[in-house]
C-alpha cells in the first residue's frame, strides 16, 4: 500500500522504515526494514532537514540529521505531557505547531520554555479538487476514532479523552434535523453496543475499513458526502487550542461544507459559511440546516477556505524557508512519522 501510494508521486524507492520496539512492546535499538543501515545512515546525514511528527523519535536517529524540526499536531496535549513530565522530547533545532494559542498569552497550558513557530495544517489541493454540488439526499459524514483508551493523567486522577465522550453528547442530533447523518468508525468489542445506540437515535453507521480501506476509497467517501459533521476529542475543548482536523480540510477542499465542534477562538477560522463551528446540540442542528439553506454558497466558501488558509504548497514553503533560510537546497527532506 505504501509503495503503491508513493509511486504515484515518483518516490516509491525513497521511504526508510525502522522499528524501535518488538511486537511485545519491548524497546530496542532502531532496526531498519528493507534497507541497509549504511544506506539509511548516508541518506539521513545528507538530508537538509528532518521533520519529526512522532514525539518519541529515537535520539540516535535524530542526531544523524543536519537540522531537525518537531511538528506538533497535538497542541495543548503535547505541551501538557512535556510540562507534567509524562513525555521527554529530545532537543530539536526548531519547533512547529498547528495550535493557534500555543506559546501565546491565550494558551490554557504552558509553553514548556520553547519558542514555537506557528503553521497551519495542510491539504494538497491538487489531490483534493473541488467537486460539483453533492446530491441533496447524500449524508453528512465523517471518519472518526471512537475509543482508543486515551486517558489523561492529571493530579491524582485522570479524565477520558476519547471521542466517544463528545459523540454521546450529540447522539440526539438526527432528531433535530432532516439532514441524514453518518459516521464511519470502529467500536471494538467493548463498545459494540454503542453502534445500536447511535442507530436507534437515527445515525447511519459504517465501518471505517469499508469506506477508507485505501486512500482512493477515503477520498471517494469524502467527496460523495454532502458535507462533514464531526466531534473532536475533549482535550481540544479543555485546552481551547482552535484545532482543526486535516480530515476536515479534505472536505473543505472538495467543496464540502463542514459542521465541526468548536475548539476555541480562532484568529482566522471563519464560522458560519463553508465552515460552521458548534458547541451545543442546538447549534449543531442549526448549522446543518444553515448549510442546506444555501448549499451552493457554502460549498464555494468551503473550497475558498481551503485555498486561502491551508494550501499545502504554501505551508510546505513556509516550513522549509523557516527551517533552512538561505540554506535551502535540493537535497532531500526527511519526514519522520509515527507508526500506525
Amino acid at each position: 500500500m505504501l509503495h503503491r501510494t508513493l509511486s504515484r508521486f515518483g518516490i516509491s524507492n525513497r521511504p526508510i522504515l525502522y522499528v524501535t520496539e518488538s511486537e511485545s512492546g519491548e524497546a530496542f535499538e532502531p532496526e531498519f526494514v528493507g534497507v541497509a543501515e549504511g544506506t539509511a545512515e548516508k541518506v539521513m546525514r545528507s538530508a537538509d532537514l528532518l521533520l519529526n511528527f512522532h514525539q518519541r523519535i529515537h535520539p540516535e536517529l535524530l542526531a544523524r540529521a543536519q537540522r531537525t524540526a518537531l511538528v506538533d499536531i497535538d497542541p495543548g496535549l503535547l505541551q501538557y505531557w512535556i510540562s507534567s513530565g509524562q513525555l521527554d522530547i529530545p532537543e530539536h533545532d526548531l519547533y512547529f505547531t498547528i495550535g493557534e494559542t500555543v506559546g501565546t498569552p491565550a494558551a490554557k497550558f504552558p509553553d514548556c520554555g520553547i519558542d514555537w513557530v506557528h503553521i497551519r495544517p495542510p491539504v494538497f489541493l491538487g489531490e483534493w479538487a473541488a467537486r460539483p454540488p453533492a446530491d441533496p439526499a447524500a449524508p453528512f459524514t465523517t471518519v472518526s476514532s471512537w475509543h482508543g483508551h486515551e486517558y489523561i493523567l492529571e493530579g491524582d486522577g485522570c479524565w477520558d479523552n476519547n471521542k466517544r465522550v463528545e459523540w454521546m453528547r450529540f447522539v440526539d442530533l438526527p432528531k433535530l434535523t432532516d439532514q441524514p447523518l453518518e459516521i464511519a468508525t470502529f467500536f471494538g468489542r467493548k463498545y459494540a453496543t454503542d453502534r445500536l445506540i447511535l442507530e436507534r437515535h437515527g445515525w447511519k453507521v459504517r465501518h471505517t475499513v469499508d469506506v477508507a480501506g485505501t486512500p482512493e476509497d477515503y477520498r471517494s467517501y469524502v467527496q460523495s458526502s454532502r458535507g462533514e459533521f464531526s466531534c473532536a476529542k475533549p482535550s481540544c475543548m479543555r485546552f481551547q487550542n482552535a484545532w482543526v482536523s486535516d480530515r476536515t480540510l479534505c472536505y473543505l477542499a472538495s467543496g464540502r461544507p463542514a459542521v465541526v465542534q468548536d475548539t476555541g477562538p480562532s484568529g482566522y477560522l471563519p464560522s458560519g459559511e463553508g465552515l460552521h463551528r458548534f458547541s451545543t446540540l442546538e447549534e449543531a442542528a442549526a448549522a446543518t440546516d444553515a448549510v442546506n439553506a444555501d448549499y451552493e454558497r457554502n460549498s464555494r466558501a468551503a473550497r475558498e477556505i481551503a485555498e486561502t488558509y491551508f494550501d499545502a504548497t504554501e505551508v510546505a514553503r513556509f516550513i522549509v524557508e523557516t527551517a533552512l533560510g538561505d540554506a535551502v537546497q535540493a537535497a532531500p527532506i526527511i519526514g519522520q512519522i509515527a507508526p500506525t
